[in-house]
């Protein structure tokens, strides 16, 4: 007796349960589309960076102009690059390092190597960023006629255009 009353109430439950089930499985295989395409989110881009796929950074600090440059232009992560500068006027004593802008990533000397007093060289290389948006800023501190200045640049690494 006990046993018809069980199946007698899940023969019940299963009844008014089954067309509700039919209608979610329906619902979840019209939801699949071979046709859709994933969506790529895109970055809106920041003006503030430097953009070295589009030309030379140009810094300004009072009458002097510094024009940096970086080799390959999209800026990888994890591969060799190498960073220009030159200067409108001789300047002395140029250091350049890299850290994170928004997360710390360790300090990244520049090794630098004078062609002239207002051209420079340097080799450097920098990690990837799992987060897949890394900005890098760039400190540059030099002494001008006997006076200290410094200017900073934001740039993009792994950056696609």
């Amino acid at each position: 007796m006990l046993t018809s009353c069980i199946t007698r109430l899940i023969f019940v439950l299963i009844r008014k349960l089954l067309p509700l089930s039919l209608m979610l499985v329906m619902v979840n295989l019209a939801a699949c589309n071979e046709k859709t395409t994933q969506q790529i989110k895109t970055m809106p881009a920041d003006p503030t960076l430097c953009a070295f796929t589009q030309g030379d950074c140009i810094k300004r600090i009072g009458d002097l102009e510094l024009s940096i440059s970086l080799t390959p232009a999209h800026a990888p992560s994890e591969k060799p690059l190498t960073l220009k500068l030159l200067s409108s006027d001789a300047i002395d004593n140029l250091q350049i390092r890299l850290e994170g802008r928004d997360m710390f990533m360790g300090v990244i000397p520049v090794n630098l190597r004078e062609i002239n007093k207002t051209s420079y060289e340097g080799q450097m290389i920098y990690g990837a960023c799992s987060s897949g948006y890394m900005v890098w800023r760039g400190f540059v501190r030099f002494s001008r006629n006997g006076v200290e200045q410094a200017v900073v640049f934001d740039f993009l690494a792994d950056n696609p255009s």
